[in-house]
């Protein structure tokens, strides 16, 4: 009885069995992350903290003193920001991670095996767009917990949900570059630097319209902002306090082309940095 002989790879492979292995490459390093995330929750609970902190801070300590006009209840409008901030956040975890990854020597240990160049950064998105989905749910139960409920049905929540990954998405390529870019993890740790103005400096906890002109023309172009304000409205809770601006009366389309602007500017980088990697 004869054993199947396994396919090999070789530098004649046709364009068609090129991708299958690039996509087999990629569910590998998915694998990995996810058996990582598996072995240790404590990082789900880690990357939580955060917003689950502020949404108690903010609903149930700041909540009673912050008005945002038009009679919108606080909850209503920061949850769907919370979201937004979470996703936001999210590219410090990118980071980090393929900083230690980098290292650790796991990077270069994956550069000298025969798999795709491709695979480790899209095995790391895919990987990432998932724990986020994770983030989301875990996050969604929790605004149910302490009362906010959407009321724009149920094709608006899932709307909702796709363009919060869809920002989450286009950030995984900025963590990517940046940990590849920076010279260790310490330096990663640094850039909640960055990322905190980022996702404060937004309509997440208060309008725009209720800030100072200088500053809240800047939270008005903040793409966590019009992913912010998109969902808002998907979630059938719209800001009341709107300055009229372009960018917040067109936030589901700004929703939608900040995250492909970044996308198109950061996932070349990324690759790019990646394949210079050691040179």
């Amino acid at each position: 009885m004869s054993a199947a002989t396994p396919a090999l790879r070789t530098a004649d492979d046709g364009p068609e069995r090129r991708w299958r292995w690039a996509v087999t490459d990629c569910w590998t390093i998915v694998r990995r992350e996810l058996t990582h995330l598996v072995r240790q929750p404590s990082l789900i609970a880690w990357q939580l903290g955060f917003p689950i902190v502020s949404v108690l801070l903010f609903v149930y300590v700041f909540g009673s003193a912050m008005e945002v006009g038009g009679g919108t209840d606080y909850k209503d409008f920061a949850m769907p920001g919370m979201f937004a901030m979470t996703m936001a956040f999210g590219f410090m975890n990118t980071a980090m991670s393929v900083a230690i990854d980098k290292d650790r020597g796991v990077i270069d240990r994956f550069r000298s095996m025969p798999m795709a160049p491709s695979a480790v950064v899209t095995g790391r998105g895919v990987s990432d767009v998932l724990h986020a989905a994770l983030d989301l749910a875990v996050l969604a139960g929790i605004a149910l917990v302490i009362g906010w409920r959407p009321a724009g049905g149920l094709p608006g929540a899932l709307a909702a949900f796709s363009l919060l990954l869809l920002l989450r998405f286009a950030l995984i390529w900025v963590g990517v570059w940046l940990g590849l870019k920076v010279k260790n993890q310490e330096a990663a740790g640094n850039l909640f630097a960055v990322a905190f103005p980022f996702g404060m400096v937004s309509s997440v906890f208060t309008p725009p319209s209720l800030m100072p002109d200088w500053l809240g023309a800047i939270a008005m172009w903040n793409p966590v902002s019009s992913t912010a304000g998109a969902v808002r409205d998907l979630f059938g809770q719209p800001m009341a306090a709107s300055g009229g601006s372009w960018v917040e009366s067109h936030a589901l389309l700004m929703a939608v082309v900040w995250p492909l602007a970044i996308a198109a500017a950061f996932l070349p980088l990324a690759v790019r940095r990646f394949q210079r990697l050691s040179r």
